[in-house]
């Protein structure tokens, strides 16, 4: 049978009834003609909730009553109509604490978790990731009339991602590259990560510059520091000219510099002995100009 999508949040309480149940020409202003709604649609098939934890309290109430009813009456109405949908609904909130919360109705809940299928993050299910990026590469590249793919780097950095947004996430990620590269080839360098905020920059190049022998954390004097074979190729007076940023970004620069010269141009490799991961060094790097 049909399938119908509709996301809860879009719905104002307002117009949730007429949306639901639909209505009767001339049941309110602008009604201009019979309307059948989501559940009448979707009869003989599916109806798929999405954001279901977002629902009000007008939309829950009248929700809970065609699930008990199986029927619907549009507004204007005078007959309810028997409607036989399989409804699928879909949130990224915990249910049970928004029951405990008050904010969702525990009949409404019992009555919805029939069968309960938990969708993991996409950073627990790792495999998915290339599969799906190859999928929206592809997608995104025919749109774009431009036949684009993923080089072995750049696979590496989608796996080593955390995608805080999950798939939707990814999906931008490779549409803004597949936008915004020039190359038939995208490397690490086109992917523009949601994650490159400065703090975090400066918190990883601090912790590269502790180890190129500078501890900014505590204001150390270079030049009582021992000499060792990072920081041996600067005078101290040149690390500590300027900001901090700045003097941090010198040592960052030379630490990984040496790294990956001793992994022979290896970023994994370099990444590793730097102790950071894949995404970080590619970003310290584009940002630093190496």
């Amino acid at each position: 049978g049909p399938f119908l999508a509709i996301n809860c949040k879009a719905l104002a309480d307002g117009v949730v009834e007429s949306e639901l149940f639909g209505h009767e020409k001339g049941s309110f202003t602008g009604a201009i003609r019979d309307r059948a709604g989501c559940f009448e649609r979707a009869s003989g098939g599916t109806l798929f909730l999405d954001e279901v934890g977002e629902a009000g309290p007008d939309f829950q109430a009248k929700l809970l009553r065609v699930l008990e009813d199986g029927e619907v009456l549009r507004v204007g109405g005078s007959k309810p109509r028997k409607v036989d949908v399989r409804i699928v609904t879909a949130t990224n909130r915990k249910l049970r604490s928004e029951v405990a919360a008050g904010r969702f109705r525990a009949d409404l809940y019992f009555r919805l978790s029939v069968i309960p299928l938990r969708i993991a993050p996409l950073r627990d299910r790792r495999e998915d990731i290339l599969p799906l990026a190859h999928h929206f590469l592809a997608f995104h590249s025919t749109e774009a009339g431009r036949p684009l793919i993923l080089s072995p780097e750049a696979e590496e950095a989608l796996l080593a991602h955390r995608w805080p947004g999950n798939v939707r996430e990814l999906e931008n990620v490779i549409e803004r590259a597949v936008v915004m590269s020039g190359q038939e080839t995208l490397m690490p360098e086109a992917f523009a990560f949601d994650d490159d905020a400065s703090d975090e920059d400066l918190i990883q190049v601090a912790g590269i510059a502790r180890a190129a022998g500078i501890d900014s954390a505590v204001g150390a004097n270079m030049a009582a520091e021992p000499a060792t074979e990072s920081n041996r190729t600067q005078p101290a007076e040149s690390l500590e000219a300027g900001t901090l940023q700045e003097s941090l970004d010198r040592a960052a620069t030379t630490r990984i510099k040496a790294a990956l010269a001793s992994a022979s141009g290896n970023r994994v490799d370099a990444a590793a002995a730097l102790g950071v991961d894949r995404t970080t060094l590619y970003r310290l790097m584009k940002r630093l100009s190496l």
